[in-house]
């Protein structure tokens, strides 16, 4: 069957620094990057989702004008796309919206999810058929909804002799471990970059802290470490997901009003708790003499994040994705693209044994732009 055919992925994450888009060709579960776009998402909605995802007073009108205008934000950075790529909406087979998490509770009586974006409006203001809820499938046959992309990590990276582990350090960091003739294990180790951006955005007025600077200021206060590394997540067995509802400013300060550690301290210990609640995850997961850990996502550009990584885990080769010929900051919107495939040929797209849902499944609603 040839399945030659071009297709968007949109990923905007917990992170919230922006929206991704790629233009990708997929021939027969082959994908090749074409083009990409970071779109800007405004400030006055940034805060108005923060705003939600912290579990602030909200209502349905507020809802509502989120998932609206989340849909013609993720319509406009398509439509840039297509303008900068120099295609037309007819060339495109479809796209995959990932949408905007506000909330994510996978467990407990009452599982649920919540991705903002109307894609009727995607799907109404691009002209193209659009793929999106890709996640809430996996949890009515009971799963976590996530990860969905080691599915992807799976189809593009193919262990040889040792394993290769799949890192993504977005707002929260998640893995996929690949190991020879072994069932592909994939999971949210706790948090990435989220913690770091929240204490530097609050302190320094910043979003993010470009090349660690405010961390190599500080030093490591290791009762301060000690007591974030007790949060009962990080001792959870897999399959687990979380997000903003778990890990968030809100917490952290909580923890942090306990100590007496400035500003550059809790920054650079914020960096070390990242580093080793994924090394702490990566290092059962050895097999073979060359196992690789493959970073992307915004905190492969952290210098001392993966200079911690590299420290913790020696025996590993720790490089970017990039390394192996795939973008490290595209490779979560490549994913929804290739979901978005999935979708349209009903094919499966999840891993039950990644997830934990009962079966497999062709994620994701089809939402046409009626041409």
């Amino acid at each position: 069957m040839t399945t030659n055919a071009l297709y968007i992925g949109i990923m905007s994450g917990t992170s919230l620094d922006g929206i991704d888009t790629v233009l990708v060709e997929i021939d027969n579960d082959r994908v090749r990057l074409l083009n990409s776009h970071d779109h800007p998402i405004p400030a006055s909605l940034k805060q108005r989702i923060l705003n939600v995802s912290l579990g602030q007073p909200t209502s349905l009108p507020e809802i509502g004008e989120l998932d609206h205008q989340l849909g013609k934000l993720y319509a406009q950075a398509v439509n840039a796309l297509l303008v900068k790529s120099g295609r037309k909406a007819s060339e495109i087979t479809a796209i995959g919206n990932h949408g905007q998490t506000v909330f994510h509770q996978p467990t407990g009586q009452i599982p649920f999810t919540i991705q903002l974006g109307d894609a009727n409006i995607i799907a109404a203001l691009t002209q193209i058929d659009t793929v999106a809820d890709f996640r809430r499938k996996d949890i009515a046959l009971g799963g976590q909804g996530a990860p969905l992309v080691p599915a992807f990590h799976q189809s593009i990276f193919q262990p040889q002799h040792s394993s290769v582990v799949i890192l993504n350090i977005g707002g929260i960091a998640n893995l996929s471990v690949l190991r020879p003739n072994q069932a592909v294990v994939g999971y949210d180790t706790g948090p990435g970059n989220m913690l770091m951006d929240a204490w530097c955005n609050k302190h320094l007025g910043k979003a993010f802290d470009k090349g660690a600077k405010l961390a190599l200021q500080g030093q490591v206060d290791q009762a301060l470490l000690s007591e974030l590394l007790k949060e009962p997540y990080l001792a959870l067995t897999a399959p687990k997901s979380t997000g903003r509802e778990r890990f968030n400013l809100p917490w952290l300060e909580a923890i942090v009003s306990r100590f007496n550690a400035g500003v550059a301290d809790v920054q650079r210990t914020l960096c070390e708790y990242t580093a080793q609640t994924i090394a702490n995850e990566v290092e059962p997961f050895q097999q073979g003499d060359r196992p690789e850990l493959l970073v992307c996502g915004g905190g492969v550009h952290n210098p001392l994040l993966m200079k911690r990584l590299t420290e913790l885990l020696p025996q590993w080769c720790v490089m970017p994705t990039d390394e192996k010929g795939v973008d490290s900051d595209n490779m979560e919107a490549m994913a929804f693209a290739w979901l978005a495939y999935r979708r349209v040929h009903s094919l499966p797209s999840n891993l039950p044994e990644v997830t934990g849902a009962a079966k497999q499944a062709s994620l994701g609603v089809m939402y046409f732009a009626d041409k």
